[in-house]
Order: C-alpha cells, then structure tokens, then sequence
C-alpha cells in the first residue's frame, strides 16, 4: 500500500491545501493529514477544531480514483510520525521560491533522520500561489472578505473566531 503524509498546521485550511491534498490523494492509496499541534505558532484554532475542519473540508476528495483520506493530530517530529503511520512519502506544497529554500533544508534533516521516506514536492496552482493561512487571518482580524482564499465553512468559522476575540 502506497501510503502519503502531508504534513501542516492547517489554522485554517485553505483552498491551496486542499488543492495539494486533491492531487496528491491521486497519488496514493492512503494520504494521512497530519495536524500539527505547533505551540509555537499558537493557533487561532485549537487542534481538534482544526482537525474537525479538516475532516469536513476533506470529505468530498476521499474515493472517485483517490485514495483514502486520514486525518490525524501529531505533536512528535515529523519522521517520527511518517513511521507511526507507515507514509513512505511526505508530501510537501510550493508557493515560491522562498519555500523552497526552507523546504530543503528540511529534506535534508528528515533524510538524516530516515532516507528511506521521499519527500515529494507538488507546486500550487497559480490561482493559489499567494495564499497563506497566516495572510488569511490577517485578512480576516482587519475584516476583509476571505471567501476566496478558504471554503464557506471555513470563512465562517475563521470570521466567529475573530469577532469573539474582540
């Protein structure tokens, strides 16, 4: 079984995620979305909000010549968690150059740690190139329209969350 991590914090998703996991799930017979707990980021979102909107977001791109679609929290390294869920594959997204950078340096680390599991890039589509979940609640606390970056429900849910914090 061909078996796919992709990894991120995901506070919101965004339609360039959901664009990465769409294609990727092609690619695999099982894709694990690993949620981040990253204290360090400290999310608008807790971890199982940010689980149950991935869950939600993701239910129509499980099937229909895709693989399965597991959504998953995590709070140990990365390698670590690809072995627990046995992902040969960690799947990473491309913005821009500037990702890239970052990116591989992590490829490095993580082949230290285990070469055995790929990291395999995939680009965003144009349209979402500029997306980032940190840029959408910015977007969202200066009360901006963010309908084009995130799902109904997730402009919903990221618009609550804001009011409640004022």
């Amino acid at each position: 079984m061909r078996i796919g991590l992709y990894p991120g914090t995901f506070d919101p998703i965004t339609l360039g995620h959901i664009d990465i996991i769409a294609r990727a799930a092609k690619m695999f017979d099982r894709l694990v979305i690993g949620v981040a707990i990253n204290r360090d980021k400290g999310p608008l979102f807790t971890l199982e909000e940010r689980v149950a909107l991935v869950e939600q977001e993701l239910k129509p791109y499980s099937g229909d010549g895709r693989g399965e679609i597991v959504v998953r929290p995590f709070d140990n390294l990365l390698v670590h968690f690809a072995e627990e869920v046995g992902a040969q594959s960690i799947v990473r997204g491309l913005r821009a150059v500037s990702d890239f950078e970052y990116e591989f340096q992590m490829v490095g680390m993580n082949s230290y740690l285990n070469d055995d599991i790929e990291t395999v890039f995939l680009m965003a589509d144009v349209k979402y190139q500029p997306i980032a979940s940190r840029l959408v609640k910015e977007i969202a606390r200066l009360g901006g329209d963010v309908s084009n970056f995130v799902t109904p429900a997730v402009a919903e849910a990221l618009t609550a969350r804001v009011a409640a914090q004022r």
